[in-house]
């Protein structure tokens, strides 16, 4: 039987109220459930994976400056280096917990009870971090114990960290090249005993989106915990992975600034925040000051001493530059067009790059309101291909074309011969006084 139709609301147009709404965000995940997109939480690893990047070497002064730019950034929870790791491992660690940062504390454990004391034993630290490999590689060619031994060794660690009064994780490691009964059998029984998180990790990088998605759906069927993932970058997926993680019922993702971390590191913080606020930009936006992110990839660039990627999502120094005539002209028109992420949402600017071959004249144009200088369209036309014929014989500076521009400007309706920019060669020369069709550039 069908349904009666509900009558009409709000107005002739029997508009309802659910439909005069915002419409919904055409690149949210597909509505599930299961799904965390719009509220998952961070546990930021710079100063305990990022470590362990190859040109890492963070003293004391340097751990403090990154973990207060972290809390100040708005991640869920500070991961550090166990305290077993050194003594000065342990004494940062101490330093850090004593700062009263509003992020929760952790350091990553092995699965054994002299670290967990260890560890336990510092005032302030939330929780901990238990890990150990479960791949029959890991057993046989790192500790050397059988997966009777892991789970015997699991519940002990739990049961006193626990007793201690501190949040407690444990997470296999190599999961995604375990026996997929072995995990959800040691998942299952530290999930009875009341731990907060159960962790996975594709400690080579080998997964792929999908076999992500199947693994966490089917532990989520299994633990009622708390669901954590890591994932590193050795393929490229480690951004997609944790996407797709959250998407199948994971609640939370470890990231480094940058991805620092063991060979290609892992998730970076700056791009699961493109990904994420794409997803849910209230939800990004309401919980991360995303204005700090620059900085604090500045700040770990240098103490690392890198260069932050020129294709690096969001903070690259051409990620929201536009250079194609096509694209510039609908970006100065509707920037949607061409950015699926806005600068401003980051405390940045948009850029339209004009100083090149590939210029159209409504960017030329642009940069001409900017200097405030105003000529018609067919004269706008005529500056930007002589912009274009300097940039076919030789690679512009801004200078460069602001000075083509600006000498442009200054010729029209002057008899005077003005040179369009110092310094060229006799065949520049000849190539800019050439007789150049406006119609070339009249598409853009």
């Amino acid at each position: 039987m069908i349904a009666p139709a509900e009558p009409l609301q709000n107005g002739q147009n029997g508009t309802s109220h659910e439909a005069q709404r915002a419409p919904r965000n055409p690149y949210a995940p597909v509505d599930d459930f299961l799904s965390n997109v719009n509220r998952f939480k961070i546990i930021e690893s710079t100063l305990r994976e990022g470590e362990q990047f190859a040109n890492a070497f963070f003293d004391t002064e340097t751990k403090i400056k990154i973990a207060r730019a972290l809390d100040d950034f708005g991640v869920d929870y500070i991961e550090l280096t166990s305290p077993a790791a050194s003594e000065q491992s342990r004494l940062d660690c101490e330093k850090i917990c004593s700062l009263g940062l509003r992020a929760k504390i952790l350091t990553h454990v092995r699965c054994h009870m002299d670290d967990a004391r260890m560890a336990c034993a510092i005032p302030g630290l939330s929780g901990l971090d238990i890990v150990i490999g479960t791949s029959s590689q890991l057993q046989q060619h790192s500790h050397g114990k059988d997966m009777d031994y892991i789970r015997r060794s699991a519940v002990e660690v739990i049961e006193y960290v626990k007793s201690q009064g501190l949040e407690v994780r444990f997470s296999s490691e190599d999961s995604f090249r375990s026996n997929l009964v072995d995990l959800l059998t040691i998942y299952s029984q530290v999930d009875k005993i009341g731990v907060n998180r159960v962790g996975i990790a594709d400690t080579v990088g080998c997964a792929s989106p999908r076999q992500v998605y199947d693994l966490v759906r089917t532990l989520r069927g299994v633990v009622s915990c708390d669901i954590e993932c890591h994932f590193h970058d050795d393929t490229g997926c480690a951004t997609a992975n944790a996407f797709c993680a959250l998407e199948a019922g994971a609640t939370h993702v470890d990231t480094s600034v940058l991805g620092i971390g063991e060979r290609n590191g892992i998730t970076p913080l700056g791009g699961l925040m493109a990904r994420m606020i794409v997803a849910d930009r209230d939800y990004v936006k309401s919980k991360y000051r995303l204005e700090k992110l620059k900085d604090i990839e500045n700040l770990v660039a240098s103490a690392v001493e890198i260069n932050v990627p020129f294709n690096n999502p969001i903070t690259g120094f051409c990620a929201f530059t536009h250079k194609a005539g096509i694209h510039a002209k609908a970006i100065l028109n509707n920037p949607s067009t061409y950015e699926i992420l806005n600068p401003s949402d980051f405390g940045l600017s948009r850029y339209v790059h004009f100083a090149s071959r590939l210029t159209g004249w409504n960017a030329i144009k642009s940069r001409c309101e900017q200097l405030g200088l105003h000529m018609t369209d067919a004269e706008y036309k005529q500056c930007t291909a002589k912009v274009k014929a300097l940039a076919d014989i030789r690679r512009l500076t801004l200078d460069d074309t602001d000075a083509i521009i600006r000498n442009f400007h200054k010729s029209i309706g002057s008899n005077d011969d003005v040179p369009l920019v110092d310094g060229l060669t006799e065949g520049e020369k000849r190539t800019l006084e050439a007789d150049m069709p406006a119609e070339a550039t009249s598409i853009v």
